[in-house]
């Protein structure tokens, strides 16, 4: 098993972060390719027309890599995942008569641009909600979604797993059940790319938006976006210059084109060539991809293995393995604890996770030992 990775980030002594899921530290590879950055900064002259374009297609060559993406001309430099689905949601036709399937909780970023689209076009947002057995929560969550999926089904917009407590959504069986209605299916990567494996080609979804500060470990600000044929002919939500054709050319930005450059670079984000994140980001795809995902779901699943155990057993409500991702889960605490001094044992321990709707969820990542484990097991008092 590949080993910690704790001395290659900045964390503190004594602090116990496991709260991925709320954004990575930056690792110190990525931090010195940031300061590289503003120290190109102070010298523009140094800084080519080339250099506008190589970073942001470095970018899309391990983002493609990543996903498993043949084409990495399918993947778009955007900055953030409302930017993305906003894209997205702009270019999906939708009627009155049609329905847009999203899940209870679920990111803003990925509910308010289908409710703005859904009240331009009175469309039905059709939000899927788990069962009321608490022991099946998981399970039935994956029914009800499969069953809200009908003939009426335009989009389906949901993410890998919950941001709320990790719970795992079986996206084969939603991309099969989408196919069947003709319905596009449109996933936020954003709390599982980078932790877990995904493979486009295998899911074949119409968008995949992802962030990058969380599990690829990159900076604030960023990210990136595949958008299948199904956009080939979208619309961007701005017009920058570096999206229409013979833009390498700075001595002809004035032949203005309404051609845009071939693929999903029309849907970059203006500057998407920013000359300190983007070099954080190729940073931190590159990194991962020398880790390898397999090897960070190896580590994340081996590492809390005994605490999920420990947790059931000492009466947490944790969800079903079945349902569950390594790399971020949340659990329930038993009736009648008292939720206030629990939070206060975590501060005084140190230890960083996060309470997101009635979960505490919890989020451990290769800077992560055994540690961090038995100081939070201490603060539950395992």
């Amino acid at each position: 098993m590949i080993p910690c990775k704790k001395d290659l980030f900045s964390i503190p002594p004594g602090r116990h972060y496991l709260n991925c899921a709320y954004m990575s530290p930056l690792s110190k590879r990525v931090q010195a390719a940031g300061v590289d950055g503003i120290r190109r900064k102070t010298m523009p002259a140094d800084i080519t027309p080339d250099d506008f374009f190589q970073g942001p297609n470095d970018v899309r060559k391990l983002f493609a890599d990543l996903i498993g993406v043949p084409e990495a001309s399918r993947i778009a430099v955007i900055p953030a995942v409302s930017y993305g689905i906003s894209t997205v949601a702009r270019n999906t036709h939708l009627t009155a008569a049609q329905n847009v399937v999203t899940l209870i909780d679920q990111f803003p970023s990925h509910v308010y641009p289908w409710r703005r689209r859904c009240s331009e076009t009175g469309a039905e947002l059709k939000v899927v909600a788990p069962g009321t057995e608490a022991a099946r929560r998981a399970e039935s969550w994956n029914a009800e979604l499969l069953d809200a999926i009908d003939n009426a089904t335009a989009v389906v917009a949901v993410p890998n797993v919950h941001w709320t407590d990790g719970t795992r959504f079986d996206l084969e069986a939603v991309a099969h059940r989408a196919r069947e209605v003709g319905a596009a299916l449109v996933i936020d990567g954003t709390q599982s790319i980078g932790a877990v494996p995904f493979d486009v080609q295998l899911l074949q979804p119409d968008a995949v938006v992802c962030a990058a500060y969380k599990w690829i470990g990159g900076p604030y600000s960023i990210g990136a976006a595949y958008y299948g044929p199904r956009y080939d002919d979208g619309v961007p939500l701005e017009e920058g210059w570096k999206a229409r054709v013979g833009s390498e050319d700075f001595s002809r930005l004035v032949d203005y084109q309404d051609e845009y450059r071939p693929g999903a670079s029309r849907f970059d984000v203006g500057e998407a060539s920013n000359f300190i994140l983007t070099p954080m980001f190729v940073a931190a795809l590159e990194q991962l991809q020398e880790w390898g995902v397999d090897n960070v779901d190896e580590y994340c699943r081996t590492l809390i293995g005994g605490l999920v155990d420990d947790l059931e057993h000492a009466g947490f409500q944790v969800t079903e393995e079945r349902w569950r991702s390594p790399h971020m889960f949340g659990f329930r605490v038993p009736e009648g604890m008292d939720e206030t001094a629990l939070r206060e044992r975590l501060a005084a321990e140190q230890v960083s996770v996060a309470v997101r709707g009635n979960a505490i969820r919890v989020a451990p990542y290769l800077y992560n030992d055994q540690d961090d484990v038995d100081a939070l097991r201490s603060a539950l008092d395992l």
